[in-house]
């Protein structure tokens, strides 16, 4: 499968998993190969001011949506993001050789910057053309290597006055998006194919806390404003607190200053994505959390401030569509608690899922996996759809 011809591009050998992050050396070979695919087909190719890659097979308003991303996690797996784009030509490939002409234009999508692992807000390119995310709070976003996106938009020769809202979604109507399920559910009910009911709501924060630096070795226990210890009590606290709600609370990221091993730190920052059923109880998950953290510290003689970095409201999938499409299909209906571009847009225009099943349900690792079978039924589903709706 066209998996193969990608199965490369940025992956670590060490770890068996990829780092195709926004920009970097791989994300620029990924957007190569798609402009490559396009071209193959006698596809437009359009790429906007924010990085996203659309392939058109016809040209006009009211276009049927299909694609997902390229890029992926730290350390992230082979099938999330990517087998929805491969499935996407897949199925325009099908749908040509069966001599079918699209009422409408369907168009191949590559949303830029989902994951969010270089400039830390998900869902970057679907939010910035969609208008969910200012343009200016973009182009300050600073990654890990101390580059802004403006800059490093600046080194791959593109406009940073160009990121922004666009009116290239005003010639679409729907978006149905494929995925690997990120789950068990599909296994659990048998079938290869689901349909999306719904998102969870789901942000990231970022906590600080401060103390004092001092020696590892001189410094007694009791004279200690050690920031790690409140850290440390706040990350035990999440699962408590998430547990009872059977909500989701993850600290996945964390920055230690100075960072020496003989050196009690003077900040711990820590990134916390929390999730939940609804949005009621994720900001109570939330407040709790920040009422532990701030007792642990206080005990402790150190401090804590929150600083919300994004924010995603609970998702309700188009109800006719979905119903529509999981009629279609003879599939299951499933909610999930992963954000997805087909969220940001669900507030522009009707949109829909299917999930491919996950024998594993585990990913954003490189234990992700979904077998071939299933993988091919995911083709097939999605041919079926693009007939249906295209």
């Amino acid at each position: 499968m066209m998996l193969d011809a990608i199965a490369d591009i940025g992956r670590d050998t060490r770890t068996g998993g990829y780092r195709r992050y926004a920009w970097n050396d791989a994300d620029m070979q990924l957007r190569e190969w798609f402009a490559g695919e396009a071209g193959a087909r006698g596809m437009d190719l359009v790429e906007d001011g924010n990085g996203n890659q659309f392939a058109w097979w016809g040209a006009g308003a009211d276009a049927l949506m299909i694609g997902s991303h390229l890029d992926s996690v730290p350390d992230g797996g082979a099938y999330d993001g990517p087998l929805g784009v491969i499935s996407s030509f897949a199925a325009v490939d099908r749908l040509r050789a069966d001599g079918f002409v699209p009422r409408r234009p369907v168009v191949v999508a590559n949303f830029a910057d989902e994951e969010g692992a270089r400039f830390g807000i998900a869902c970057a390119g679907s939010q910035l053309v969609t208008g969910a995310l200012e343009a200016d709070k973009a182009l300050g976003l600073k990654g890990r290597d101390g580059l802004t996106l403006a800059e490093v938009l600046t080194q791959r020769g593109r406009d940073p006055h160009a990121v922004g809202r666009t009116d290239l979604l005003d010639d679409v109507g729907t978006f149905v998006e494929l995925h690997v399920e990120q789950g068990r559910s599909l296994v659990h009910s048998g079938s290869p194919v689901g349909v999306a009911s719904s998102i969870w709501p789901h942000g990231r924060w970022r906590l600080d806390f401060c103390g004092e630096a001092n020696h590892a070795g001189a410094t007694v226990m009791a004279d200690r404003r050690d920031p790690m210890q409140a850290y440390a009590a706040t990350v035990l606290a999440s699962r408590q607190l998430a547990t009872e709600a059977d909500a989701r609370a993850t600290f996945g990221r964390l920055e230690v200053e100075p960072g020496g091993t003989n050196a009690i730190p003077s900040r711990v920052r820590a990134w916390l994505d929390a999730r939940a059923a609804d949005e009621g109880a994720l900001d109570r998950l939330v407040d709790d959390l920040v009422i532990q953290a701030q007792a642990a510290a206080a005990g402790g003689g150190t401090t804590v401030t929150l600083t919300e970095e994004s924010l995603s409201p609970a998702v309700d999938f188009d109800g006719p569509l979905r119903d529509r499409l999981a009629g279609l299909l003879d599939a299951p209906v499933l909610p999930t608690g992963a954000g997805h571009d087909a969220g940001v847009l669900s507030a522009h225009l009707p949109t829909a899922m299917l999930f491919v099943r996950n024998p594993t349900g585990v990913s954003h690792s490189p234990a992700e996996v979904a077998d071939d079978a299933d993988c091919e039924a995911g083709v097939v589903a999605l041919t079926a759809v693009v007939r249906e709706l295209g």
